[in-house]
């Protein structure tokens, strides 16, 4: 089975709103667009470039579909390694509204998302990639679709906005399996699924009574 993976930019608050410019996404009336923006480093390029490789499925929602469409397609240098993935790529992009997607490669998926989803992983083939997204990726988590997380972490609080896991989210442990700092102090982590969330209490029966383990 193919695995489904969701990267995302984020605030140390957790928020992933418009990370990219100010008019990116001003849902709620959300003023802090492009807070990503002036922590990027040669650093995170490179890693950009090396995540992006595995891919040959895009998987969409329509705001950023839109954006990417506006762009990527524009930029045609052979020696970019993310215009030329993102281009060749095969594209999904989930949406009710839209009636054709003009991208190259792209078609639309407007019901069912959660089995049309299912069976792509079914497919043979290269990591599907799901990039910014919020609401689907909302979608995704409710149904536990997702197989590994790319989240980075900027360091920057902003206290509103879309965040990354929503109240449909369902319980899971994960694994983290990598992590890089950039030298703006980004924080670049990857983590797996890995079972079911387990439980504990760090309560213990002292003399007949319970107590906290930090209270000794």
């Amino acid at each position: 089975m193919r695995k489904l993976v969701v990267g995302t930019f984020l605030t140390l608050d957790g928020v992933m709103q418009a990370p990219g410019g100010p008019d990116e996404d001003r849902d709620g009336g959300f003023e802090h667009g492009g807070w990503s923006v002036k922590h990027w480093d040669e650093m995170m390029g490179g890693i950009m470039d090396e995540q992006i490789q595995p891919m040959d499925t895009l998987l969409l929602g329509r705001k950023t579909y839109q954006i990417f469409a506006a762009h990527w397609p524009r930029v045609t240098d052979p020696n970019d390694p993310v215009a030329t993935k993102l281009n060749s790529a095969r594209k999904y992009v989930v949406s009710r509204t839209l009636r054709e997607a003009e991208w190259k490669n792209s078609s639309l998926i407007s019901r069912d998302v959660a089995a049309n989803v299912a069976r792509l992983k079914e497919q043979a083939g290269g990591e599907i990639q799901v990039t910014g997204s919020g609401n689907l990726i909302q979608t995704l988590l409710k149904h536990d679709l997702i197989d590994e997380f790319r989240l980075w972490t900027f360091p920057v609080m902003i206290g509103s906005g879309k965040r990354l896991f929503g109240d449909g989210t369902i319980p899971r442990a994960l694994r983290l399996v990598d992590t890089k700092v950039s030298t703006t102090g980004v924080v670049i982590q990857r983590y797996e699924r890995a079972g079911k969330l387990e439980y504990g209490s760090f309560e213990v029966d002292v003399a007949g009574s319970s107590r906290q383990l930090w209270d000794r």
